[in-house]
């Protein structure tokens, strides 16, 4: 089987993100554990420029857990050089076979000056890496099974890119109608990965202002902001945090019913595969909540 395949199969259609900030590797483990036991299909980690590294991260929950796949939602590509991402991808793959998957993506220009590097143009500097991580192939391990590499990509021209060379796409925090778009601009033959957001409140008010407490749409140069302007959403309607009707396009809010049908809207736009996120102050809290949705979303 290719990657794409390998990764559908082994997937499924719902996983989770773990993005809670730095906590003990045993509090890593116990929440991996609790995730698969409770049935979900992959677990999906992020990182910036330092601190908690993917690939350790990664490493840590495949070493606690038996089955359940592990992604990265993104490994950043300023982090490392294309040849560490190729080789740590392989490595991870060799020892796991099957249960990786690889994100990719180019992070904000703020986050990444606050590391003392250049910003350049995302989707050249994301053709460069690919062009890096190609020609570390031959001196990584060959693992048993294909790995997926999906690109982070929200803009037309980075699914593209997406299509033609990478496996996937995984974008993340946009509404349905972007995920259909995505899955026509990508075909058939590639895996389309979405992040999503699940609060489980059912007040509006106090669900939609933890949505604006992410403050996604007030960093500068967020490609969120650009992505939804080009959906036909307004300027008024995305500053100032974005209007109750931009909250409630990107994020799944309510009970868990009605956080299972929004997030059934993505699969039925095209996603392979759904990646639900919670907002939590620690991993145990988060796995709390993934153990109440699990009997609607899987």
């Amino acid at each position: 089987m290719t990657a794409v395949d390998e990764a559908r199969a082994g997937l499924g259609r719902i996983g989770v993100g773990l993005v809670t900030p730095i906590a003990p590797a045993g509090e890593w483990r116990r929440a991996a554990q609790r995730v698969e036991r409770a049935g979900y299909g992959a677990i999906w980690v992020n990182e910036a420029v330092g601190g908690r590294e993917v690939f350790t991260q990664l490493s840590v929950m495949l070493a606690a857990t038996e089955r359940i796949v592990l992604g990265s939602a993104i490994a950043n590509l300023w982090a490392r050089h294309p040849a560490a991402m190729q080789g740590a991808a392989s490595v991870l793959a060799d020892a796991y076979p099957g249960r990786l998957a690889l994100g990719v993506g180019v992070s904000m220009g703020a986050i990444v000056e606050r590391s003392g590097q250049k910003w350049t143009s995302p989707l050249n500097r994301m053709r460069e890496y690919l062009d890096g991580m190609d020609a570390a192939v031959d001196a990584a391990p060959v693992p048993e099974k294909p790995f997926p590499r999906l690109l982070a990509a929200l803009g037309p021209k980075m699914q593209e890119l997406a299509r033609d060379r990478a496996d996937g796409a995984l974008p993340a925090a946009m509404p349905v109608e972007h995920t259909r778009q995505a899955r026509e601009r990508l075909g058939d033959e590639k895996l389309l990965v979405v992040l999503q957001t699940a609060i489980l409140e059912t007040d509006p008010v106090k669900a939609r202002g933890l949505a604006r407490g992410t403050q996604m749409l007030e960093l500068p140069g967020s490609p969120y902001v650009r992505s939804l302007k080009a959906l036909g959403y307004e300027d008024e309607a995305i500053s100032g945090g974005g209007s109750d009707e931009v909250i409630d396009a990107c994020f799944n809010w309510g009970d868990e019913a009605a956080i299972a049908e929004r997030i059934q809207g993505h699969l039925d736009a095209g996603a392979d595969h759904v990646c639900v996120t919670v907002f939590t102050p620690d991993l145990a809290s988060a796995a709390d909540q993934f153990e109440r949705l699990a009997p609607v979303l899987l």
